[in-house]
């Protein structure tokens, strides 16, 4: 028992460490200065700070409830439809969720011009409505119908059913969404810099611009720690959510098979029907603004560019694999702790890996330019000075990543079945060969799907990679970001394109992805 224990603490000093020099550091130093200069208590006590508090959590709760509102019909489809095109379908609903936040900006700005905060809502909610659809449909999928059937027997209506049957059952996965859709909105920064103006500002916004245009470290930091609160808020309630949907996935009885819909649930259908087209507008919008002068314009240097739109772009896959490299390492370790520790029998070890959990999520809700600046400050004081790295970029998008990759590869592996893995611990079979020929192999699918959201994501990162890129070396969202920021038409046109081609990529990696239908997993 001791050797297992040391085994796993060997295991768990990469992520640990990679979370602790990576994240908590910069994080506490950028909070350290803000202290320091003893403006913190003075911010905390402005009417204009709890403003700023109230409009994000404000925000962030309408495309909350908006993205539950239109991915419960698209979750009953995935769970329960059989019609052609399904798979058409989960690659529509997918794309929105990993498109770059400055594609998604510039999209709704096609439709709204102005902005302003229905845009920003709207925005949101089409981001988010896949981790709905996604997250909840794979619950519904494995729900037995036999209640919901014996109810209809009774006489109830089939809203009725629902209503008292399958909703009930269906609340944890709806709980554990909704924390994970709260956190990203309240988060949310390329599409409420591109559609918010200098308008409307969250709490995100807000620390940008008090940390780049202000250098207001006191302020920035006081702001830190109000978005902190929330974010661990929401994580706490994912937390208990999603031990909850596990359970539920535990006592699951077989599901039967899809079928085609019956009755009022073409209702249902229908409405699936209308969301889908509400997602596909913005992506219509977008293609409809670019143009191909805007494409022969990426292809040229000078203007508002110091590279080509094409070198951006290439900076951008070779930056992209780096942090999907770092965070598949650091993420399947992680997840392989996170295992470990939950079957042990101890509590004390259960208990750590709750909180290595919800440590690993923490980089999800705090300012990326918080981060990013905390870069700054710290790591010059590590060997080689990682501040003048091109490796710095990857670092801050992998942390990002991580996140991501934990929560779908952690399901798969805590569902295997615990037989298999002591069955060839009895053969003869240590802990690295029971990983190669048990969990490897179940988990593989996952394993590939998660490292493709990972890159996408990394693709399009905008909140550090905007604060850490340097200024002759852009990636394409930071490219857009200048593009969009100059006046012209040739400039516009440009960013348009440029957005193009970002979705062009995103949708293919998430076909590839989608293809590969992984069993389990959170998005």
């Amino acid at each position: 028992m001791a050797r297992t224990h040391r085994g796993l603490a060997l295991l768990a000093l990469l992520p640990v460490g990679f979370l602790v020099v990576f994240f908590a550091w910069p994080v506490a130093a950028i909070v350290g200065l803000g202290f320091g200069d003893g403006g913190v208590a003075e911010v905390l006590t402005r009417a204009s700070t709890w403003q700023l508090a109230g409009f994000t959590v404000g925000q962030a709760a309408a495309s909350t409830v908006l993205s539950v509102l239109a991915g419960l019909p698209i979750a009953f489809v995935l769970a329960r439809v059989k019609l052609p095109g399904i798979a058409l379908v989960r690659t529509i609903v997918l794309v929105p969720f990993v498109l770059p936040t400055v594609v998604v900006g510039l999209a709704f700005r096609a439709l709204w011009p102005d902005g302003g905060v229905l845009a920003i809502v709207l925005a949101n909610a089409f981001f988010n409505v896949a981790v709905v659809a996604r997250t909840v449909g794979g619950l519904w999928s494995h729900l037995d119908r036999r209640a919901e059937e014996a109810a209809r027997a009774l006489g109830a209506s089939s809203w009725q059913a629902f209503r008292s049957v399958t909703l009930p059952r269906l609340t944890p996965a709806v709980f554990s969404a909704s924390a994970v859709v709260f956190l990203f909105c309240s988060t949310s920064f390329g599409v409420v810099l591109i559609l918010g103006g200098g308008r409307f500002r969250t709490l995100e916004t807000e620390i940008y611009l008090r940390t780049v245009n202000l250098l207001d470290l006191s302020g920035a930091a006081a702001l830190s720690l109000v978005q902190l609160l929330a974010v661990v808020a929401a994580l706490v309630i994912g937390a208990v959510a999603r031990r909850r949907r596990e359970s539920a996935l535990r006592l699951r009885s077989a599901a039967e098979a899809v079928r085609r819909p019956e009755g009022r649930e073409w209702w249902v259908v229908a409405a699936a029907v209308v969301v889908l087209g509400l997602l596909l507008t913005p992506i219509v919008a977008l293609l409809m603004k670019s143009s191909i002068a805007g494409f022969e314009g990426l292809a040229t240097t000078g203007g508002a560019l110091p590279v080509s739109g094409w070198d951006a772009a290439l900076r951008s896959l070779r930056t992209a694999t780096d942090a999907t490299v770092l965070a598949m390492c650091v993420g399947v370790l992680a997840s392989v702790v996170l295992v470990s520790l939950r079957r042990s029998p101890g509590r004390l070890a259960r208990g750590a890996g709750e909180t290595m959990d919800a440590a690993l999520m923490l980089p999800l809700g705090v300012s990326a330019v918080t981060v990013g600046f905390g870069y700054l400050v710290t790591l010059d004081d590590l060997p080689g000075d990682l501040r003048t790295s091109p490796l710095l970029v990857p670092f801050a998008q992998a942390l990002v990543i991580i996140p991501m990759v934990v929560r779908m590869i952690l399901p798969v592996l805590r569902s295997v079945d615990e037989r298999l893995r002591q069955a060839a611990a009895t053969l003869g079979a240590g802990p690295a060969r029971v990983w190669r020929e048990i969990d490897f192999p179940l988990a593989a699918r996952s394993l590939v799907a998660a490292a493709g959201f990972g890159y996408v994501i990394a693709l399009g990162e905008f909140g550090a990679t905007s604060f850490l890129a340097r200024p002759g070396e852009p990636t394409l969202p930071v490219a857009i970001a200048a593009l969009i920021s100059r006046p012209g038409e040739l400039n516009s046109q440009m960013a348009y394109a440029a957005c193009v081609l970002l979705m062009l990529v995103t949708a293919a990696v998430v076909t590839v992805i989608d293809r590969l239908k992984p069993s389990t997993g959170e998005f």
